[in-house]
């Protein structure tokens, strides 16, 4: 009888343990659904980025790149991002220049431009539709691809803690006196125009910064489906903090051939960085009388 009054005690025991852990778990649940709903838009959306690319080894480093830049919270949080980027081929390069000076969303995913010494001209990307002063090609310049492609290369490392890309860890490589983390980032099926794009990323195993980068262009109004531009090396020649970020201010590109690069075909300048953090609604949207762009 006493042997059976102790299990009978011990198995009442055990129910009300059992009982206060899903207390305990129902609470925590409770507690920490609330905590996230108390977050604002900008936290929840950095949590879920830091997550997200801590998942594994590759996404990490990534996220470190990000951290050295600057942060996540203080590019979304500091405002629309404006600068100048002109683009210019070397002598005897095919390609136009295209010098333009650009407003940026990088919460939202949009740009407008406007194309330098051709004020009247305009074409930007207003989060769905692709525009232009003319509903066409502006100073040869496609809106869809361009609109987003200066944003793409200033934004990096940043850009790539949207939802979508995947890492992967490279071998390290060497370029000049330094040997580089590298990490590709490629994209999953039915990301953007060109889920097939890829990009080399060449991480400073000292600062942690971005200082390079291999990249193709598989953008389906220049290629077939399946085709790419050949791999280019593009380099970071200068950077400069603006408000506790730091950005490129130049760069260099390369064809990538048999692991080497050519001369340089391209060099790019970017300046007058601003973040604008006073209300500029609407600063983004397609202008009275422009026009979507309907072609790729």
């Amino acid at each position: 009888m006493k042997i059976y009054n102790i299990l009978i005690l011990a198995l009442f025991l055990a129910a009300c343990n059992q009982v206060v852990e899903e207390a305990e778990t129902a609470n925590g649940a409770t507690q920490n659904q609330e905590a996230s709903s108390s977050l604002s838009p900008l936290e929840s959306r950095v949590i879920q980025a830091e997550e997200r690319l801590n998942q594994n080894e590759a996404g990490a480093k990534v996220w470190k790149a990000i951290e050295s830049h600057g942060g996540l919270e203080k590019w979304y949080g500091n405002g629309l991002l404006q600068f100048h980027f002109d683009y210019q081929p070397e002598p005897g390069q095919s390609g136009l220049r295209r010098n333009t000076l650009s407003l940026n969303d990088y919460w939202s995913s949009q740009s407008t431009h406007t194309i330098q010494g051709e004020e009247g001209l305009q074409f930007g990307f207003d989060g769905q539709r692709a525009w232009s002063t003319t509903g066409e090609k502006v100073g040869g310049i496609n809106p869809r691809f361009w609109s987003l492609t200066p944003y793409y290369f200033v934004g990096l490392p940043f850009v790539l803690a949207d939802e979508g890309v995947v890492f992967e860890s490279l071998p390290d490589a060497q370029m000049g006196d330094m040997s580089y983390q590298l990490v590709k980032a490629s994209y999953e099926s039915g990301t953007g125009d060109a889920p097939d794009d890829y990009y080399i990323l060449y991480l400073n195993p000292e600062t942690g910064q971005l200082d390079a980068l291999r990249y193709i262009v598989s953008y389906p109004g220049f290629f077939e489906p399946g085709q790419h531009s050949p791999e280019k090396l593009m380099r970071l020649t200068g950077k400069t903090t603006v408000d506790g970020m730091v950005l490129p201010t130049a760069y260099e590109t390369s064809m990538w051939q048999d692991g080497s690069p050519s001369p340089v075909v391209t060099r790019i300048d970017v300046s007058d960085y601003a973040f604008l953090t006073e209300d500029n609604s609407g600063a983004l949207n397609m202008p009275e009388g422009a026009q979507e762009y309907i072609g790729l």
